[in-house]
């Protein structure tokens, strides 16, 4: 088809060369026709040859364009070299004059020449023109002129998802020039852009840009109101091309912009270098994390422990596919002595990472007693099967919610504490387990987190619900913590309590109008009640405070770390403890939610439980009559 069409252009440019020279094409001979005949079908030829026909026209592109020009130019060479050494086997055999013989014109030559370029190279451009018009009128500007940018625009160009129009770049030099078509523009033009409904979308493609310098730019950008999404980060790049499919939607660690510390090397390995390392909960969001990083960190085995059938055998599925290291998964409960203590004989176990733990408030405060069987004897049990195989290292992943709790959530995880701290002070010679808390607050895009719920309704067309507008948290994302927890467990001594630096607190009522601006919807509320999107506050859930904290007492102190701090906070002596630990099976078994509350304020400091929450099967019990 092409040939055909390239066939086609240079007769044509052969005719309109006779015809500017004047000739009349129905008077002329056999031998002048022989003459030129044979010019088209041989410059076809040339461009078989030198792979013109090999590239597809909905991708063309200036390395086409380039081939073309040579082509033809070599074309047109071979051309009049064999033009000249025809017209002398015609003289010879037909005896007729050369001067009688060029019946072509200098004039007439060069406009075919001219012609032959146009004709042959505009029909490519415009066959691409119309091989790749959109199916789509998504308009975008790509902020940043360089090198990314420049990719994801021909990335743009071969699909029919989104229609680049300009560059967004800080770069003065750069501003009003073209790259690849594309007029690159001052970043203050993004506003007019946007006002005049010229681009639907905004693709930030800076993979070098740091957090902080993103999270900047991207709050300049949400007071427009139009959607946003990210090109990953260098790291993501260098595993292959830009694509298209690579865009990211903005998700909280954008917004938040939070710098992480460089890991300390020589903690990461200390419990867990050529160490058999036991994950409960491997199958949760920190116990899965933490999972992966001691893969990646040279433990010698790695034991995975959940009592989630599915979420075991997918963190061990991916695990053996990142990593060389002999990976085994039990399936138990954390409150079963008998066999957590056969596994860590068993595997000879030398670090526990303890992740187990019922941690959704609401569903926690429903059924308080599962929280109280998980949460305490569960932690009760994990730690006896440690220090029964003297296991050198126990940490416990602990949460803000443990300090001055409201809820049961957090009272029975400040009493999982207690048990470590109580155990460790009474600690023998016969024993060296180390026993590690670290206690942080919020992780991104954990199961049960608010951020996933908001994107979701946001995609949904709203509402978007807050339970309260002065709703204050603290986030971090779920490598980071999983990566601080484990070098705080490498330098417990017995007992401590590590608090991680969560950075600035983040009021949810803001990150919840944020995450709609850079969707590219408006915030509908009484100043504006044409916006897209409404937020609704639905009141704070049981157990819910207002603000989370990290530390119960002012006792704090600096660590070999920048982002770990340690607190120094009361405990019970074991005895004590234990008398606690008695009247809570007590409670338990009779189903008593009141004692319940009574217990854990008594061993819980700060703890102020809501007084309507009830175990919602005993509560059931009470309405159905007999």
């Amino acid at each position: 088809m092409v040939a055909s069409t390239d066939l086609v252009c240079l007769s044509i440019a052969v005719i309109s060369a006779l015809i500017v020279s004047d000739v009349v094409i129905t008077e002329l001979k056999l031998d002048q026709i022989l003459r030129l005949i044979w010019i088209p079908f041989f410059s076809i030829l040339i461009f078989y040859l030198s792979g013109v026909y090999n590239s597809v026209l909905r991708y063309i592109d200036f390395s086409v364009i380039y081939l073309l020009v040579r082509t033809i130019t070599l074309a047109l060479v071979l051309n009049f070299i064999l033009k000249f050494s025809f017209d002398l086997i015609l003289d010879n055999y037909i005896h007729s004059s050369l001067n009688e013989n060029s019946i072509v014109s200098v004039t007439g030559w060069i406009f075919g020449i001219l012609l032959v370029f146009f004709l042959v190279i505009g029909t490519r451009i415009l066959a691409h023109y119309l091989f790749s018009k959109r199916v789509t009128d998504k308009r975008v500007a790509i902020y940043g002129a360089g090198s990314a940018g420049m990719q994801l625009a021909g990335a743009l160009r071969l699909s029919s998802e989104l229609k680049p129009i300009a560059f967004i770049d800080s770069n003065r030099s750069l501003h009003g020039t073209y790259l690849g078509g594309l007029k690159v523009l001052h970043p203050t033009k993004l506003e007019k852009l946007v006002r005049r409904n010229k681009i639907d979308e905004v693709l930030i493609a800076i993979p070098s840009a740091s957090k902080s310098i993103l999270k900047k730019l991207l709050k300049e950008i949400e007071e427009y109101s139009v959607k946003v999404r990210i090109l990953p980060g260098l790291a993501e790049l260098a595993q292959g091309k830009v694509l298209v499919s690579e865009l990211k939607e903005v998700d909280t660690s954008d917004l938040l912009g939070r710098i992480e510390v460089e890991a300390n090397k020589e903690l990461l390995d200390r419990n867990i270098k050529n160490k058999k390392v036991l994950i409960t909960g491997a199958g949760g969001s920190i116990g899965s994390e933490i999972a992966r990083q001691v893969a990646r960190n040279g433990a010698k085995n790695l034991i995975l422990l959940d009592a989630n059938e599915y979420a075991l055998y997918e963190i061990k599925k991916e695990i053996e596919s990142i990593s060389s290291v002999t990976v085994s998964s039990v399936l138990a409960n954390v409150t079963n002595l008998k066999r957590l203590t056969s596994v860590c004989e068993a595997f000879k176990v030398d670090t526990i990472y303890h992740s187990a733990a019922y941690k959704h408030v609401p569903l926690v405060e429903e059924n308080p007693f599962e929280a109280v069987f998980n949460n305490i004897f569960g932690t009760k049990a994990c730690l006896e099967a440690a220090l029964a195989s003297n296991v050198e290292t126990f940490v416990l992943i602990s949460t803000d919610k443990a300090v001055r709790p409201t809820n049961i959530m957090g009272a029975t995880k400040r009493f999982a504490e207690l048990i470590l701290q109580s155990y460790s002070l009474a600690k023998n010679d016969k024993n060296s387990t180390r026993m590690t808390m670290v206690r942080f607050g919020n992780v991104i895009g954990s199961s049960g987190s608010a951020i996933p719920l908001f994107q979701q309704q946001i995609k949904e067309g709203g509402p978007v619900t807050v339970t309260h507008p002065e709703v204050i948290r603290y986030f971090m994302s779920i490598p980071e913590a999983a990566e601080l927890v484990i070098q705080a467990g490498a330098m417990g001594k017995g007992g401590d309590v590590f608090v991680l630096d969560m950075g600035e607190p983040v009021k949810i009522l803001e990150l919840a109008k944020r995450l709609i601006r850079l969707s590219g919807l408006e915030l509908k509320d009484k100043n504006n009640p044409k916006g897209e999107i409404e937020i609704i506050f639905t009141g704070l859930r049981p157990g819910e405070k207002l603000y989370e904290e990290l530390l119960i007492g002012d006792k704090v102190s600096i660590t070999e770390h920048q982002q770990i701090l340690r607190a120094e906070e009361d405990s019970y002596s074991l005895e004590d403890l234990n008398k606690f630990i008695t009247l809570l099976r007590d409670a338990e078994r009779e189903g008593n939610v009141k004692d319940l509350k009574e217990i854990l304020k008594q061993a819980v400091s700060g703890f102020t439980p809501e007084e309507d929450i009830v175990d919602v099967v005993f509560l059931q019990k009470e309405k159905t009559p007999n």
